[in-house]
């Protein structure tokens, strides 16, 4: 039997999360995720991937580990919460930094800070690293921080845009950079470099130059109206000084950001600050750090996931999404040329990329669709691609993967990936859920453990996971499509497409639904107010009553450029909540309380709508899930809970309460 037959089987499955190549290029370290023996809850482990031999696990503890980089001498930096044994009564765990030694032994603690230690970046014995702070004395933070929560203190007082963001608030406390040299047991002579830093680096993106001389990161500035942007700057780790790099008032420079070998340039993201009539884009940026000047060296190659320096640094290698993949390019510097090189010519997708010194390979993970993460090895000179022993084996699919595309009323090209179940024919059709993805901007090119086809394969069903409008891999054009036409623009797509898997002789266009998630939320909840082609219809954490949302997410800045000021007319004409009148298909509303992306206001309020207005619905609520639902129980009780209600509506079933929400 499939793993994706039983939900529990699924999400017993281990997850490889992250990818490092050492320094002498013989192995590689990866953060892999698992079950725990409670079976409630997921832990992390490092394991090693020798280039040329079998994974073997690294570390062991209940607290887990995390963002694991090599040092120049081949050691393992992590992070943990685990308890340092050599100190009595630590106190509160929070994530420090640990170092695992080359030649083995335990690891042990060397830096810590009250706040934890988040990212980090190490060149030679230099390490500079991330931490939450409170304003005021450093001697006293742990004090300060234990007298809080001792008096049960948790009110935070604010003074500035924004207030949370994802699923947890923000503040008192507030991101700075810190530097230390990797003595022989513990980082010395750690030094504050951004005192001044305020909420700048918030979700910062760092790197540091080969020498550990300067740490080159984001920089957010506050603007008036709640409005933001951010710059790339470069800080001397020595003296704190900081000079900008790059910025200017029309664009935002983010991660990843990377510096080159040589260390005289830095790669990252440029993207364009959007507005009513200025659509989403964002392009690779490489500039110069000696002098700050910088180009977009491949203006076709949009939406950088991932950046990684040839050696000699002459080259830049970028994942992207393109045509329902992410392949890898590499971009020349210094021909004039403007060309983004595919090197990877299969169907999968790359992150995590590291070049070996030599520049023959590039390691990454390679997944797809059909395909779940794993380590692989690319040779970008003879375009050979070769998959490594993975510490998480691939599961097996229920089913085969197959493109399907359309021509919309306008004429664009409408591309997405169908999976099928086993033994599916036109004597036996399937039924078909269809998935719209989130965002809007994204793709379908990716292996989903939230949003798994393969569960809803393994259960009989064909996914059809189209790409509409404002999706990434297909050029501009197809952003400023959907840019500020939403609803109408995106379900025509949907609908061209649609209509061309139904008319398969392998798939019962008479059973038929639904789905999406964020965005795709939103037009689940579009859909049903402006079709009755759908048996029924999932909606997961949506957008419902635009004019709500868009002064309670957690970056209504970023809305606000796209809609423009709320009650103006692009609410009118792009809020779902106002063709509830229309809606006759039954509905299964999913929210968690701790979504700050999409509150859940939105979901209340759709319930409440949905009853007054007396349409068959049912409302699956998470209190202590996010945007996205992580839990492992939980998990099981989405996957049930969709299958159930799929089956009553789409299949005829009698509805059958799950266990696992009874």
């Amino acid at each position: 039997m499939s793993a994706f037959n039983d939900i529990r089987d699924y999400v017993a499955i281990p997850r490889v999360l992250s990818l490092k190549l050492s320094p002498d290029g013989s192995r590689l370290v990866s953060v892999v995720q698992s079950l725990n023996p409670d079976g409630k809850s997921y832990g992390t482990a490092l394991w090693a991937v020798p280039v040329d031999g079998e994974p073997y696990r690294l570390t062991r503890s209940s607290k887990g580990e995390s963002s694991a980089a090599f040092t120049d001498a081949g050691d393992v930096l992590f992070t943990s919460s685990r308890p340092d044994p050599t100190v009595k009564d630590a106190g509160e765990e929070v994530p420090a930094l640990w170092l695992l030694p080359r030649g083995g032994g335990e690891a042990r603690q060397v830096a810590a800070r009250p706040g934890g230690i988040a990212s980090f970046r190490t060149a030679g014995d230099v390490v500079v690293f991330a931490s939450d702070v409170f304003d005021g004395e450093e001697a006293t933070e742990e004090e300060r921080r234990k007298a809080r929560k001792d008096a049960g203190i948790s009110a935070i007082l604010h003074e500035g845009y924004p207030v949370r963001f994802w699923d947890h608030d923000l503040g008192p406390g507030r991101t700075r950079l810190f530097a230390g040299r990797l003595g022989a047991d513990r980082l010395e002579d750690v030094r504050e470099l951004t005192p001044d830093a305020g909420e700048a680096l918030r979700d910062a993106a760092f790197d540091l130059t080969p020498d550990g001389a300067t740490v080159v990161t984001t920089w957010r500035l506050a603007l008036p109206r709640g409005e933001m942007r951010t710059e790339l700057v470069a800080i001397d780790v020595a003296t704190g000084e900081r000079r900008v790099l790059f910025g200017d008032e029309a664009h935002d420079f983010g991660g990843p950001v990377a510096v080159s070998p040589d260390g005289t340039r830095v790669a990252c993201t440029r993207d364009r600050l959007t507005a009513l009539e200025v659509s989403a884009r964002s392009e690779l940026w490489v500039g110069d750090l000696a002098t700050g000047e910088g180009h977009v060296p491949a203006p076709d190659l949009l939406f950088p996931a991932d950046v990684e320096w040839a050696p000699d640094s002459s080259a830049v290698y970028v994942a992207a999404d393109h045509q329902g993949r992410r392949p890898v390019f590499r971009v020349a510097l210094g021909d004039g040329s403007g060309e983004a090189v595919r090197v990877t010519g299969d169907d999968a997708s790359y992150l995590g990329l590291n070049a070996s010194a030599d520049g023959r390979f590039l390691y990454a993970l390679r997944s797809g669709v059909g395909a779940a993460p794993g380590p692989a090895r690319i040779d970008p000179a003879q375009a050979e691609i070769a998959d490594l022993p993975s510490p998480a084996p691939r599961p097996e699919l229920p089913g085969t993967l197959t493109e399907v595309s359309a021509t919309a009323d306008d004429g664009a090209t409408i591309r997405g990936w169908l999976a099928l179940p086993e033994g599916v024919s036109a004597a036996d059709p399937a039924p078909l859920v269809v998935f719209i993805h989130g965002g809007p901007l994204g793709s379908w090119n990716d292996w989903q453990w939230r949003w798994q086809s393969w569960i809803m394969a393994a259960h009989g069903y064909a996914v059809l996971m189209p790409d509409p409008c404002m999706s990434t891999g297909y050029g501009q054009d197809m952003i400023d499509r959907g840019w500020g036409d939403w609803g109408p623009r995106t379900m025509a797509d949907l609908e061209a497409i649609v209509d061309v898997a139904v008319a398969r002789d392998d798939i019962d266009a008479e059973r038929t639904a639904a789905m999406g998630g964020s965005f795709g939320g939103y037009m689940a909840n579009w859909v049903a107010g402006h079709t009755d082609r759908y048996k029924a219809i999932v909606t997961h954490a949506s957008l419902w009553n635009l004019d709500q949302f868009a002064g309670t997410t957690d970056a209504a800045m970023y809305w606000q450029r796209e809609f423009g000021p709320v009650g103006s007319e692009r609410y009118a004409k792009l809020s779902p909540h106002l063709s509830l009148g229309e809606i006759r298909t039954p509905m299964l509303v999913i929210h968690g309380d701790k979504d700050y992306r999409v509150p859940i206001g939105e979901a209340l309020r759709l319930w409440w709508d949905l009853q007054r207005s007396e349409v068959e619905a049912k409302f699956l609520y998470f209190p202590d899930e996010n945007h996205w639902i992580l839990k492992p129980g939980n998990v099981v009780a989405w996957y049930e809970t969709v299958l159930a209600f799929l089956a009553q509506h789409v299949l005829g079933e009698e509805w059958k309460r799950p266990e696992s929400v009874a």
